[in-house]
């Protein structure tokens, strides 16, 4: 159950009370667990997410079947492609795997243009969360095409340590690999090289950044 309580811990001081109250009303509460799917390719959109707690990372498919890390929400982020799919009646053309346990709000997409005209709020939210997801796409395009593999290995340990809040990382290289849309092969050498440099330290299955 959605409470009036829940939503306005996160969302307070960014809703007017009337939406607030419709959230709360027709919202759904979704509590997940880390490496859960909630929303997967080609997926009918019935709702956008409201992340309350934990962390999601967002793949996009490539044109060899493979997925390629775009970017993570954290909490009070929405994501900009099931927006896009929920204002266009699109499937997803997003997977959405949770990177740690959580809970969000699932909002009806039959709610969207009725709030983005009716609540100043929700308009600003709606449009801010499209420019903060753009620029984290943007980012990972620049990151792609103008650093090497060790710098993009680099920058995303980086990122799973802020989202995660620790400095130890529990991924096998495989995982790692597939996020990256590289093989596990290159990922290996490239965490010893990076071990050599005391950027981390590397334990079965556990990375540690110093």
């Amino acid at each position: 159950m959605v409470t009036i309580e829940k939503i306005q811990e996160f969302y307070a001081n960014q809703f007017e009370a009337e939406l607030v109250q419709e959230i709360a009303e027709v919202g759904q509460l979704v509590q997940f667990k880390a490496n859960d799917m909630l929303i997967d390719f080609q997926q009918i959109i019935i709702g956008m997410p409201l992340l309350l707690k934990g962390a999601i990372k967002i793949m996009r498919e490539d044109f060899d079947e493979g997925e390629l890390l775009l970017y993570f929400l954290e909490r009070g982020d929405t994501c900009a492609m099931t927006m896009a799919c929920c204002l266009g009646n699109k499937k997803s053309e997003i997977r959405a795997i949770a990177e740690t346990d959580g809970e969000l709000i699932f909002v009806p997409v039959t709610k969207m243009d009725a709030w983005i005209a009716k609540y100043a709020s929700w308009r600003s939210f709606v449009f801010t969360s499209y420019q903060d997801r753009l620029d984290e796409m943007l980012r990972a395009i620049d990151n792609l095409a103008f650093n090497d593999t060790n710098n993009r290995l680099k920058n995303y340990l980086i990122e799973v340590a802020s989202v995660n809040k620790s400095r130890t990382i529990n991924k096998t290289h495989q995982e790692i690999a597939y996020e990256l849309n590289t093989s596990r092969v290159v990922i290996s050498r490239l965490l010893k090289v990076l071990e050599k440099e005391n950027f981390l330290e590397l334990n079965r299955n556990v990375i540690v950044l110093k």
